[in-house]
């Protein structure tokens, strides 16, 4: 996959941006670095799109800027001088594909039905937009583009929010979600960058949907696995599951009956995406341990992060 798309993969939100002036454009990439989502599409229903990706492209290079509502060639050479890294569009404009994919630069037009999936397909593109995602039967219609497409992503965009993001975002066949709602035009117009940065951060939390899943207990052998788990289970009446590695004690305690990642045991988090939760965390400097990865249908379930807290290794799983 191309490294734009990879990237905006590993991001997992595309902000959708409307500026009628480039003067709040730079302090928004940098708002946008802070809260954790280096991305920015600025939309063509302005005329200071080129301007605004100009500072931004030049002021905040650790920002991947991009433009959208690009409806024709003249739009997308506009935006490439200005120093946007990919196009998108609510359409499917052909001879915008057709230019992007002959300068090399990545492009999203939009689709909403089998047809233009296929159109995208027999062009070479990786990913598309899939517009208006709500009113196009949201996450159903997804669902059902996904079963004969598999090799297709999509970055759903319209009817999104913080509500429905993680719906969206565990699905493998989503790229990333576009969306408004992390900059509302009101703040940005009044420059109220705290606020921009605390719906960002909430955006990325519901994108990753972090949630405990379990505590794992290093026993070491079999003998004291078995005491240990025997222990909780009477104690509190808690239903005993057995596995090939492990006894659990109710579905949140599990005693291992081999030593594991972590001097104590484990901590294992859900989240929607292992991948794009590996790519989040390593942002921060935290690096995950390849060689605890598993998969499933070419899809990463669970891995550990490379880092103990309280003598207890983080697992990171598929919700």
């Amino acid at each position: 996959m191309d490294s734009v798309l990879r990237r905006m993969g590993e991001v997992g939100l595309v902000p959708v941006i409307r500026l009628e002036s480039e003067r709040t454009a730079v302090d928004l990439g940098r708002t946008l670095i802070r809260g954790g989502i280096p991305v920015a599409e600025v939309t063509f229903r302005s005329a200071a799109a080129p301007s605004a990706i100009r500072a931004m492209a030049a002021e905040v290079p650790d920002l991947l800027v991009g433009a959208g509502t690009v409806l024709t060639v003249a739009q997308a050479e506009q935006a490439l001088a200005a120093g946007a890294r990919f196009i998108v569009s609510p359409c499917y404009p052909e001879p915008v594909v057709d230019f992007c994919l002959g300068q090399g630069i990545p492009v999203l037009p939009a689709v909403n039905h089998p047809d233009g999936v296929a159109r995208g397909l027999a062009q070479g593109l990786e990913a598309l937009k899939f517009f208006p995602a709500g009113a196009s039967g949201g996450l159903g219609m997804l669902d059902a583009l996904a079963g004969p497409f598999g090799a297709m992503r999509f970055v759903p965009t319209g009817g999104i929010n913080a509500a429905n993001l993680g719906e969206y975002a565990r699905r493998p066949q989503v790229l990333a979600v576009g969306g408004s709602w992390m900059v509302p035009p009101a703040l940005v117009d009044a420059g109220d960058w705290p606020a921009v940065e605390r719906l960002c951060r909430d955006a990325v939390q519901a994108l990753h949907g972090f949630s405990f899943a379990h505590l794992g207990i290093n026993a070491g052998d079999e003998e004291t696995c078995r005491s240990v788990a025997g222990a909780l289970t009477g104690l509190f009446g808690l239903p005993a599951r057995e596995g090939n590695s492990s006894i659990f004690a109710g579905d949140r305690i599990e005693v291992t009956r081999r030593p594991g990642p972590g001097e104590r045991g484990h901590i294992a988090i859900r989240c929607n995406q292992v991948e794009r939760a590996v790519a989040h965390f390593a942002a921060a400097g935290v690096t995950a341990r390849r060689d605890t990865a598993r998969s499933a249908k070419g899809r990463c379930t669970s891995i550990y992060l490379d880092l103990e807290i309280g003598g207890f290794a983080l697992h990171l799983l598929q919700a």
